[in-house]
């Protein structure tokens, strides 16, 4: 069975990068702490919970992917499972299946949890193959950096880490993302 990806439309593909503009979505975001390892695993394990019926109608939430992180303070990506440092810690999100709105979903038993509607907004993504080493998110972060500076494009957000897979798939399995937030096209741009 298929796992459900937030939707989206391509503006730039240049492989392994794109701009993209994603739909409008609903995620459930948590605020942990620790290190980026730690802090995603945390995150993931109370999110997790949540979608696997700890709610206050104990229904279940399929699961979506990516998982996604990142040092940003404001809500602004999606991905099931997205994380960004804010208060003195991280945030990590996962995306609720496109079926629901934000009132149908069921409510959370967990204080921690929240859930937010995310507008529609545009992407810059590079994606690659591999383990989510720091070493490795930075040096797609960096290529990602050039990309953004040959197109002229303005971030908006610190990079946001996205992870496809369980951690038990064969890293050449593997599909991860560094996506930055960017400015709306101008209009003499389309």
């Amino acid at each position: 069975m298929a796992t459900e990806h937030p939707k989206y439309s391509v503006e730039i593909n240049e492989p392994p990068f794109e701009v993209r503009t994603y739909a409008p979505t609903i995620v459930a975001a948590v605020h942990v702490s620790g290190t980026r390892e730690e802090a995603v695993s945390a995150g993931f394990r109370i999110l997790a919970r949540y979608i696997f019926g700890d709610n206050q109608t104990q229904g279940k939430i399929a699961m979506t992917a990516p998982v996604t992180q990142s040092a940003s303070q404001k809500i602004a990506m999606m991905a099931p499972v997205e994380q960004s440092q804010a208060r003195g810690g991280w945030e990590v999100r996962f995306t609720m299946p496109a079926t629901y709105t934000l009132t149908a979903l069921p409510k959370p038993r967990d204080p921690r949890i929240e859930l937010v509607e995310i507008a529609a907004h545009r992407v810059a993504a590079v994606t690659f193959s591999g383990f989510w080493s720091d070493s490795n998110l930075q040096s797609h972060q960096a290529q990602l950096s050039e990309f953004l500076k040959r197109h002229q494009l303005t971030p908006l957000s610190a990079p946001i880490y996205a992870y496809y897979d369980p951690p038990w798939t064969p890293w050449f399995w593997r599909t991860n993302e560094v996506l930055v937030d960017i400015a709306a096209a101008s209009p003499k741009a389309m």
